[in-house]
């Protein structure tokens, strides 16, 4: 079945890797620090920002204190931004789906980050935006879903859900959506061209 509309994650999709393995590895590089370590520390209570309970400088305060480092709540903002990663060829095929299709977008997200993301690249093309942490809820809560498809305005069985974490996608076709996991652009395109969207294959980057 053709969709109507295109649901999308964020990380892991619109990005290289994840956004939290990139913060672990760049806050245990500059610290000099085993990432299993800050692992540890960091996904104990990232959960706080996920659901916008906590700030960015509350979660700093936390993490810092927890790893034993000091550093100023500036140059931690500027890490945590700089370890967003994009896939620039997905952001090509955002750009090219056609405007007959609702897109949206779905993301367990958190403080700044979010604020980044409006300002940043492509992101004029979601029509329908979703931040966990601006909700009080996160994927993958049936909440988020009702939502997101509230605000395309779609039912369910007309939206394909994109997204690279098993247990979202699992949770998005118990809800009735049409479901992609997401492993690499050219499988997302063969996958959505094969559902009858019109999409040109992104040209390869550099």
């Amino acid at each position: 079945m053709e969709p109507r509309g295109i649901l999308f994650d964020w990380g892991g999709v619109f990005t290289v890797g994840t956004f939290d393995g990139r913060v672990v590895r760049n806050v245990a590089s500059r610290f000099g620090l085993a990432e299993e370590e800050v692992a540890q520390a960091y996904f104990a209570e990232v959960r706080q920002l996920e659901l916008g309970r906590w700030s960015l400088p509350r979660f700093w305060e936390y993490f810092s204190s927890a790893l034993g480092v000091e550093d100023s709540y500036r140059e931690f903002e500027a890490l945590f931004l700089a370890s967003v990663a994009p896939r620039r060829d997905m952001y090509q095929v955002l750009a090219a789906i056609p405007a007959e299709y609702t897109v949206g977008l779905l993301s367990n997200n958190y403080p700044v980050v979010s604020d980044y993301l409006r300002a940043g690249e492509g992101f004029d093309r979601f029509d329908a935006v979703f931040f966990s942490n601006e909700e009080g809820v996160k994927k993958p809560d049936a909440g988020a879903f009702e939502i997101a498809l509230e605000r395309m305005s779609l039912p369910a069985g007309e939206v394909l859900f994109v997204d690279d974490h098993p247990d979202n996608v699992a949770a998005a076709r118990e809800f009735g959506l049409m479901t992609h996991h997401f492993s690499d652009t050219d499988a997302f395109v063969a996958d959505v061209v094969a559902r009858g969207v019109s999409l040109p294959r992104p040209p390869r980057g550099p």
